[in-house]
């Protein structure tokens, strides 16, 4: 592996993730007629095909905040990791306000330990009707829906012995709020890791409530372990990522490797890496005690597609390493076209970047 590729710093070994970044193909991921679809998650099953889990809501709601109050996780396959990806079902839809995860279900995370399927979630509920297309207009994040949409946010896992389902959900979140925590507000954006004894690193966000101008804060990132995956969890008091330590980031992704754990997360301030909205890396020996790497800049917005064009996506979120082989091979986002902001984008769907084949 070349110098650019990779460096060492004792017997540690990090990798120059920007480097090598490829081609983005024109046709891959997955894309569907009438859906904001959003935030993909990629496993390889028994069956040699590729099984992409991802987030979708209507159109005819607004993009932000429709789905807080009426997102779907849909299972699409492809027979290459690249797409493009085929829908195939609805994996967790509505299931009746009653449930807290009974109108919403996001930012779907899929991993395997032994014969089961785990699909890790953002669910929620609220108490109202349903926002159809006669009222779609009264959908704000001032609205009712969303008032309780938001609040409601929590971590949860459902369970299969197939990638095709059924799928298993519970009647409780895993990962719930605590009062005077960083996580008083809510809970969402899980990132889990299984370990071979079957023991949990799970990344997640939090916000805490801010009394004063009766709303929340900025985003957290904390941390949580447990013995099994249905808990109970155990959860660190201080986060990882704030705004006063490192910078404030959201939609973590973690993976492991013979060197450690690893993350990839987006900028939100662009302070970390000096550019908006763009990718950090950062490394840890336990998965409890992060810093960040060396060369931190993991991707920008800047894509570069296979028609030729290279292009500043108006949105570019949501980044997942998919690793086969114990090799990471492909980076997933979901994606917006536009100028940038959710209100400018027309479109949206999940692509992928293909690494170079020099990381290892």
């Amino acid at each position: 592996m070349s110098p650019k590729n990779s460096f060492v710093i004792g017997r540690r070994k990090f990798i120059y993730l920007y480097n090598n970044l490829g081609i983005a193909p024109v046709d891959g991921g997955l894309e569907m007629d009438d859906y904001w679809v959003w935030g993909s998650s990629v496993i390889k099953g028994e069956d040699g095909q590729y099984h992409m889990y991802a987030s979708r809501w209507p159109k005819y709601l607004k993009f932000h905040p429709g789905w807080m109050i009426a997102s779907e996780i849909v299972h699409a396959v492809s027979d290459k990791p690249e797409g493009p990806y085929k829908f195939h079902e609805v994996a967790l839809g509505a299931r009746g306000a009653q449930y807290w995860d009974g109108r919403s279900c996001h930012n779907p995370k899929i991993v395997k330990y032994k014969d089961e399927f785990l699909l890790f979630y953002m669910g929620s509920t609220h108490p109202f009707e349903d926002v159809s297309e006669e009222n779609a207009d009264q959908l704000t994040l001032s609205s009712k829906w969303c008032i309780a949409g938001r609040w409601g946010k929590r971590v949860g896992v459902a369970t299969s012995k197939s990638p095709y389902g059924p799928w298993k959900r519970f009647d409780h979140p895993i990962i719930d709020v605590k009062p005077n925590s960083y996580y008083s507000f809510l809970t969402s954006n899980p990132s889990p890791l299984i370990k071979e004894d079957g023991t949990v690193i799970l990344l997640f966000k939090g916000r805490s409530y801010q009394e004063d101008e009766l709303t929340h804060t900025d985003q957290f990132i904390g941390v949580a372990t447990a013995d099994t995956y249905h808990g109970p969890y155990t959860i660190s008091e201080q986060p990882i990522f704030s705004k006063d330590k490192f910078g404030e980031v959201e939609d973590p992704h973690l993976w492991s490797d013979e060197n450690g754990y690893h993350m990839i997360a987006k900028d939100m301030r662009g302070e970390i890496v000096n550019h908006h909205h763009g990718g950090i890396l950062a490394h840890s020996k336990d998965g409890l005690h992060w810093e960040l790497d060396k060369s931190p800049l993991a991707y920008t917005r800047n894509v570069t597609w296979s028609n030729g064009k290279i292009q500043q996506q108006g949105q570019l979120e949501r980044p997942f390493v998919f690793v086969e082989n114990g090799k990471p091979t492909h980076l997933f986002f979901a994606t917006m076209d536009g100028k940038g902001g959710f209100s400018n984008g027309s479109k949206t769907w999940n692509m992928v970047i293909k690494l170079n084949d020099t990381i290892k």
